[in-house]
Order: structure tokens, then C-alpha cells, then sequence
């Protein structure tokens, strides 16, 4: 009886060393400013950099960055190309279906409109989003005409070069587009919610690890912190 109990104990051991040497791959866009975005070192910068940095210290787990683009930054979580999603995703039912997500780590950020000029009307122009967003998705449930980009900076730039007349996204992203020749319109909307990190469906025990430590940021007030400082979304 002894041996068996120390054979267990020890099998026990051996997966929580496992475990914890296991190295976690965390794919961001690295496009999306305030959220995620690479400095002038090319390395991944912003909110989610520190805190994707911080989660794993305290689930004390070994991480390194990955970056992806956005349309098909689901599928290659799923086939195996990182182990977890931090890019600005909101927690969406149709997402949910495909992959789960931890509890949110921001309230949902509301979304805003950019246009040339503040007396565009949005039901009659065309509207930009970022492809496969909860932006896009509204835009065509609303019934208005919406052309989708790869990238957010390309749906910005139609606005600039006259291909939309206005172009919808997390409002923390305009902000920082927002210039002489941008407009902010006063109309937002709230969607999603909140921002998740997103995991395989087979992952349960990771996602524990980092609900647990998302848990302890919001309870120390040490996540607040980080989303006063890059302006990201409302406080908890």
C-alpha cells in the first residue's frame, strides 16, 4: 500500500512539474493600439503585453508572445499554434461556441465612430470595420452598407482616402488615430462583453490558472491600475 501511495504521489508530482514547465504561448495581434501593438524595438508593447506579463507571474507560469493576424487568429489557437488569445477580444456567444474564454479582464469598451466630418449620415454612407469583429457584425445587423478590412489601420485609412464615410471600432483604438482630420462622432455603441483571453475548449485547467489571477489583479486593484493607465476601457 505504501509503494502505491508513493507511486501516486510521485506520478502526481511529475504532472505539476510537467505543468509548470510547459511553456505558454499567448498570440496577440501586436495592431491594436492602446491594447497590443510592437514598439520601435519590434517588440510587443501595451495593456495586454503587461498584462498577459503579469497573469502569468501570478499563475506562475512560463509565457512567450506570439503574434498573429486578426482573421485568423481563432483557427490557429485551435490547431495548436499558441495556447491562449489576449488580442482585444470580446467575449461574443458565436466565439463561445468555438473556443472559452476566462472571465473578463476589462468591462466592455464602448465603440465609436470616426468620420471627415461630423455630419456623416452613417444609414445612407458606407461604414469600415476590421474584418470578423463584433463592429462588422453590428454594422450589417443594423442593415447599413459595411466593407471590412485585415487590419484596423486599413479600415481608418479608408476613411481617409474617401473609400467609407466613417469607420467603426473600440473607441480606446480611435483615440489614438484621432487628429486634425479625423473627427470623433458623439454616437457610440455598447457591444460584446467584456474582453476575455481566449483558450482551447480542452484547456479547462490553463483557463483556471488565469481566471484565478485575473481574480487576484481585481481584487488588489493592481488591474484597474493597468487599465487607467493605457486607457482602455471603463474601471471595474
Amino acid at each position: 500500500m505504501k509503494s502505491l501511495l508513493l507511486g501516486t504521489a510521485i506520478a502526481a508530482f511529475a504532472g505539476t512539474l510537467a505543468f509548470a514547465e510547459t511553456t505558454v504561448r499567448l498570440g496577440t495581434e501586436g495592431a491594436y493600439a492602446p491594447w497590443n501593438f510592437l514598439n520601435d524595438a519590434g517588440e510587443i508593447d501595451g495593456f495586454e503585453r503587461e498584462l498577459g506579463d503579469e497573469l502569468c507571474k501570478r499563475a506562475e507560469l512560463t509565457c512567450e508572445w506570439v503574434t498573429n493576424e486578426w482573421d485568423s487568429i481563432i483557427p490557429n489557437l485551435t490547431s495548436g499554434n499558441y495556447d491562449a488569445i489576449i488580442a482585444g477580444m470580446s467575449i461574443t456567444d458565436e466565439r463561445d461556441e468555438v473556443i472559452d474564454f476566462t472571465q473578463p479582464y476589462t468591462p466592455p469598451d464602448p465603440s465609436a465612430y470616426v468620420a471627415l466630418s461630423a455630419d456623416v449620415d452613417l444609414a445612407s454612407g458606407v461604414v469600415a470595420a476590421q474584418a470578423t469583429t463584433i463592429q462588422a457584425a453590428f454594422i450589417a445587423s443594423q442593415g447599413w452598407t459595411v466593407i471590412e478590412f485585415a487590419t484596423p489601420e486599413e479600415s481608418v485609412a479608408a476613411v481617409r482616402n474617401g473609400e467609407a464615410d466613417a469607420v467603426l471600432a473600440d473607441k480606446s483604438f480611435l483615440d489614438t488615430v484621432v487628429d486634425g482630420e479625423l473627427v470623433m462622432l458623439d454616437k457610440t455603441e455598447a457591444l460584446g462583453g467584456g474582453v476575455g483571453m481566449g483558450m482551447r475548449e480542452s484547456d479547462a485547467e490553463l483557463r483556471a490558472k488565469f481566471d484565478a489571477a485575473i481574480d487576484s489583479m481585481k481584487e488588489d486593484g493592481s488591474l484597474n491600475e493597468l487599465i487607467a493607465k493605457w486607457e482602455v476601457s471603463s474601471q471595474w
